[in-house]
């Protein structure tokens, strides 16, 4: 027995050295930096090669990547260096909000072979954040009366910064009326008091408009500031006051939710509105304290729980404002006052199992216990059971020791149970009790028997083999000793456990082989209990690849495509070889990222336009539409003209709007459609990925006509109808061609159809347009009652809509024959009455025509005559130059004709006739 005892305390020596060392190791493979918040992405941080002690390339080589919890990559590690760089700015006040330090863990995963290494980064706050008001304006309403000194509370700036970065100072713009003092509060923040210098004049200056700013501790100091505006009231010179300006009040902390806290009162002497008084908690924090007031009665209730482990103790400041806006201030001191509410505690730290006999005294355990709640509610004392040979003693700061009260005689008793009880000196008082087994093993003996039985359950992952140590007593006190060597078999009764180290989510597509997870998986059981296969659905482009120590990486098998599916959820099943089989599954999602690997595609290789001409510039005429499969920038489309050769200059007919979500296409000015009918162009759809694909697409734009032209007449011309008239003989017969009337119409299709109508003649009846050829014919014979001069009006009308028309003036001369081929116009009669001479000359002139009129009937008959003869002859003819006009008065239909007449009218006619074969 004695060289038993000698030898376990070595054993336990030689266990603590053990575990000292390995978390001297675990200590050392933590690596520590800082860096400030808000340094530039791209910053070195460390080289982590250099502080593991590994050489250039190794942590390429070993497959070394940052891991960071949420799978958000704050840094980034060149592997070929070893250099830690940041990948982004990182805001202290983001990541880790008021808490302090702020420390940001991620590991190092070296892949081949695969170890992991844990390291912190510790954010240093830098004075990145200005002081901010909540309100922007602060409205104080003083009343005239205000005596120089007085005290006007401000509301206080909010600083995201820590420490001395934040809100250290505050300062007014300068003016003779006021200053601005600083005040600590107990919880460590400052708060700005206006005080008064001088007395107000509200009749001098009603208003007074002040800036007030707040600086921080920061260097360079950042500043933020707010209007504060204070309105001079008149009249209203008595502000509300407390009859107390500090209410101490104490609140059990089990007081039940509503129930009243304490009554403030405050007194207006004024009267009427500003003698009334409302309540209500300053600084509007509400939230965060666990009280309302009423704002009439000025009762202040609980609106939350109270815990005094958590809260000890409440400073709320009530404002009372009267009916003219001055306002006085009080503060509550609420003190919560402890209830017993929570039980000791107990904790055991060290056991002994088992403990030797015969020795005087030995320590069974260590515990210390612990009361959150305060005074004698926190006050404890332990007790155990009186008839035990075992007593306490304490030690330090509530920690005791629970030993041997002289030797035990395990022949006598070879088991003691003992109950250690804690209690409380509180009202109620509240009692633990903790069992201590002394003799750990999980077995027992029958003493008469000899039987070993269980009386508490076998643990394999806890302990594999039990050495029992059995003794027999005679009635003389001799003894015999055997071992009992109980092996515990392991039973499959615990699920194989899959820990995550990485996963790469989003991964591209197009990639062959990424890797897309690493995770280990362990079952605590042993033998077939412990072996585990891992699994994934057949169906997935996935595969699991072992590596060592039951590492797995999650491979894609093959180039993905996000096109076809941009997201998989894949079932990891790790399942033991135990029976039963236990099974645990884990799920992955994944992501595919996209690649730019779609040229847009129009939704038509060709599109026809149709636009009406005399446009507006800027028209939107119509548009193409090209879409991408793609996710992105790479599926956003822009558009572009490529105008093709041997055409007009595109661009300056049409644009395309680049990056609408269809190609919307708007004609840039007017377009004629008598100058260019159609055009065609191409447009380029492509898209913002890099490299950048595109497609093309053929436009053609088909103008529509619009009746814009007038008719236009070409004969007879508009300068020449009244010197060259239509020359029609007496006896031509209805039906005889005039003339025709030629006009053309710029416009295309029924815009061009041309009508003619006779809208004025001399004689009415006598001649008619046939109103598609524009022939003008006589509509009956002529007769010697009919003017010889006859002019006729010719509308020509097209049949566009609205439709458009031209006039042609016609004058015709009737005559007996070609050969009285000239009758005085009106107009040759009108100038020669204007030339008239004196009575003298006219006489004169008379007398010279009428000589000359002799010698023309003389021509006239001798023609005459001859004609008459020629006719006689049966020829049927006229002789010479003139025309025979026999037949109804129509010409043939394979000869046309021009009669003009040339010259002077005035001096000498000219008849020319010319003829013109056609067939």
């Amino acid at each position: 027995m004695e060289t038993a005892l000698a030898k376990k305390p070595r054993k336990r020596q030689v266990v603590f050295l053990v575990v000292l060392l390995l978390l001297w190791e675990v200590g050392a493979d933590v690596l520590r930096y800082s860096i400030p918040e808000e340094t530039e992405s791209g910053h070195f941080v460390a080289n982590l090669a250099e502080d593991l002690g590994l050489g250039v390339g190794e942590l390429a080589a070993r497959g070394a990547r940052i891991h960071y919890k949420g799978n958000k990559q704050l840094l980034q590690l060149t592997r070929e260096t070893g250099d830690l760089l940041l990948r982004e700015k990182l805001d202290r006040e983001v990541l880790c909000g008021t808490t302090e330090p702020c420390i940001l863990h991620f590991q190092l995963l070296l892949e081949n072979p695969v170890q992991f290494l844990q390291a912190e980064l510790q954010l240093t706050d830098v004075n990145d954040h200005s002081p901010e008001f909540l309100e922007r304006q602060m409205l104080l309403k003083i009343p005239e009366s205000a005596q120089p000194g007085s005290v006007f509370p401000l509301k206080t700036a909010q600083d995201l910064d820590t420490g001395s970065n934040t809100v250290q100072n505050y300062t007014i713009s300068p003016n003779s009326t006021f200053h601005v003092v600083t005040q600590n509060r107990g919880d460590g923040r400052k708060h700005p008091e206006l005080v008064l210098d001088k007395a107000l004049d509200r009749e001098e200056q009603p208003e007074v408009v002040l800036v007030l700013t707040a600086l921080d501790g920061g260097v360079p100091p950042r500043s933020g500031t707010a209007t504060v505006r204070v309105e001079v009231v008149d009249i209203n010179d008595n502000a509300p006051e407390f009859l107390q300006t500090v209410y101490a009040v104490q609140v059990p902390e089990d007081s039940p939710v509503s129930s009243s806290v304490v009554k403030v009162s405050a007194r207006d002497s004024d009267a009427g509105a500003y003698g009334r008084v409302a309540y209500a908690l300053f600084q509007g924090d509400e939230g965060a304290q666990p009280f309302v007031i009423d704002e009439v009665t000025g009762e202040i209730r609980l609106k939350g729980a109270l815990d005094f482990e958590t809260t000890r103790g409440y400073s709320v400041e009530i404002i009372a404002t009267d009916g003219g806006g001055l306002s006085g201030k009080c503060t509550v001191a609420v003190e919560v006052l402890d209830v017993n509410d929570n039980a000791p505690e107990l904790t055991m730290a060290t056991m002994t199992s088992a403990i030797p006999e015969n020795s005087p005294e030995t320590m069974v355990a260590v515990f210390s216990i612990s009361d959150p709640d305060s005074g004698d509610n926190g006050k404890m004392v332990c007790s155990i059971q009186n008839d035990l040979p075992f007593l306490l003693k304490p030690t330090f700061k509530n920690f005791y020791t629970l030993v041997t009260d002289g030797a035990l005689d395990r022949e006598t008793r070879a088991e003691y149970n003992i109950t250690i009880t804690v209690s409380d000196l509180g009202t109620p008082r509240l009692t633990t009790r903790h069992h201590v087994d002394d003799v750990n093993q999980p077995f027992e003996i029958n003493e008469i028997t000899g039987e070993v039985r269980l009386r508490q359950t076998l643990d394999f992952e806890k302990s594999r083999i039990h050495h029992v140590d059995i003794e027999a007593t005679d009635g003389g006190g001799l003894t015999g000793k055997c071992s009992l060597i109980v092996k515990v078999l392991d039973v499959n009764d615990n699920a194989p456990e899959l820990t995550l180290s990485s996963l790469t989510s989003p991964i591209p597509e197009n990639a062959p082989e990424v890797i897309v997870a690493v995770f280990s998986v362990s079952d605590a059981d042993s033998g077939h209990n412990q072996d585990v296969v891992c699994s994934i659905d057949d169906n997935l482009p996935f595969f699991l690849r072992p590596s060592v120590e039951n590492f797995y990486t999650l491979v894609t098998d093959g180039a993905l495509d996000r096109e076809a599916r941009a997201e998989y959820n894949i079932t990891i099943t790790v399942s033991d070889l135990g029976t039963p089989r236990l099974t645990t599954r884990h799920h992955v999602a994944v992501q595919v990222s996209d690649v730019n690997d779609n040229a847009p595609a129009f939704s038509q290789a060709a599109y026809t336009l149709l636009v009406r001409e005399n446009n507006s510039p800027g028209l939107l005429i119509g548009s193409v539409s090209a879409s991408d499969r793609d996710a992105g920038a790479n599926a956003q489309v822009t558009y572009s003209l490529l105008p093709p050769p041997q055409q007009p200059d595109v661009a300056a007919l049409v644009s395309v709007h680049a990056d609408s979500g269809t190609g919307q296409l708007y004609a840039l000015r007017a377009l004629d459609y008598e100058a260019l009918r159609a055009f065609e162009f191409g447009v380029r759809a492509a898209d913002r990925g890099s490299p950048a694909l595109s497609s093309e697409a053929r436009v053609r734009v088909q103008l529509l006509d619009a009746n814009d032209h007038a008719p236009a007449v070409l004969y007879p011309p508009a300068n020449g109808s009244a010197a060259c008239p239509e020359l029609v003989p007496r006896a031509a017969d209805a039906g005889y061609l005039v003339t025709k009337v030629v006009a053309v119409d710029g416009d295309a299709g029924q815009n061009a159809w041309l009508s003619f109508e006779l809208l004025k003649a001399t004689e009415p009846g006598l001649f008619g347009v046939w109103a598609h050829s524009g022939e003008v014919r006589t509509a009956r014979p002529l007769s010697e009652r009919d003017a010889p001069r006859q002019r006729l009006l010719v509308l020509v009308r097209d049949h566009g809509e609205p439709p458009l028309s031209a006039s042609v003036t016609l004058h015709v001369l009737l005559v007996d024959g070609f050969s009285q081929p000239y009758l005085a116009l009106p107009e040759a009669a009108a100038a020669a009455e204007a030339a008239r001479p004196d009575s003298l000359t006219v006489q004169l002139v008379v007398a010279l025509a009428a000589v000359s009129s002799l010698l023309v009937l003389s021509v006239l008959a001798l023609v005459a005559a001859r004609l008459c003869g020629a006719s006689a002859g049966g020829g049927g003819r006229f002789p010479g130059p003139l025309l025979d006009v026999s037949g109804g008065g129509t010409l043939s239909h394979s000869y046309q004709y021009e009669v003009r007449l040339t010259g002077d009218y005035s001096t000498k006619p000219c008849l020319e006739t010319s003829f013109k074969v056609t067939c």
